[in-house]
């Protein structure tokens, strides 16, 4: 164990993040030590998923994997968010890890930006899931027991009523023909709570929906189970 090499997952609490941990543990011969996350101060929410902090810290338990908060300011400029980044650049290199993961699946802007960044860090990054046909990315998930909850929807892509929805078969197919499978212009964000890649389901419900900044907001809350 000792000699695979570490890595970082850039986690963003979604389908696409957890579909790239399965992928990393199952198809590569990375040990992925921990997931990364930016959370936003203001709210103490995932950046852009607006996933509650309990919800993302269950999840790291559900998964068995340490968490890396990233906090970052409302709103945050690029030259916060950079310098957010590079503390934690430093820290994983401090503790021998010389990789991040994320799970971009085809805009090249975002990679080369990703790639930029690291170019001078001596951090390399790595895509398990780059160019991945995101239909059949999300039909192979669903089938292999991934289950989410979309979190966020930008109404000037996608209806704002597909916010709280299941990330499952009928979900595809209601999606209109100018939006990804996989949301990956923006047009939905999710929130994975249950698949191969997790010890054990996170038990959520659907709470509020809610409007903001120009955003359809599903806010899951935890789901209290009975003692058995």
């Amino acid at each position: 164990m000792g000699d695979r090499p570490k890595a970082l997952l850039s986690w963003s609490s979604g389908k696409d993040s957890a579909w790239s941990l399965h992928v990393l543990q199952t198809q590569t011969d990375m040990e992925v030590v921990g997931l990364m996350t930016t959370v936003n101060e203001v709210y103490s929410r995932v950046a852009m998923h607006a996933v509650r902090m309990e919800l993302l810290e269950a999840q790291a338990k559900a998964v068995g994997l340490p968490l890396w908060k990233i906090p970052i300011p409302y709103p945050c400029s690029n030259v916060e968010y950079e310098a957010a980044m590079l503390t934690v650049l430093e820290r994983a290199k401090a503790e021998g890890i010389y990789t991040i993961a994320f799970g971009d699946l085809f805009l090249e802007e975002i990679r080369r930006y990703r790639e930029e960044r690291l170019r001078e860090s001596g951090i390399s990054p790595f895509f398990p899931i780059w160019a991945m046909p995101t239909m059949k990315l999300a039909r192979e998930m669903i089938g292999a027991g991934l289950r989410a909850r979309v979190t966020c929807v930008d109404p000037k892509q996608l209806p704002g009523a597909f916010a709280g929805r299941e990330f499952d078969p009928q979900f595809l197919a209601d999606l209109p023909s100018n939006v990804d499978p996989c949301g990956e212009r923006g047009e939905f964000h999710t929130f994975a709570y249950d698949g191969p890649m997790f010890r054990h389901p996170v038990p959520v419900k659907l709470g509020e929906i809610i409007e903001r900044d120009g955003f359809v907001f599903a806010d899951l809350v935890p789901q209290r189970l009975p003692n058995k």
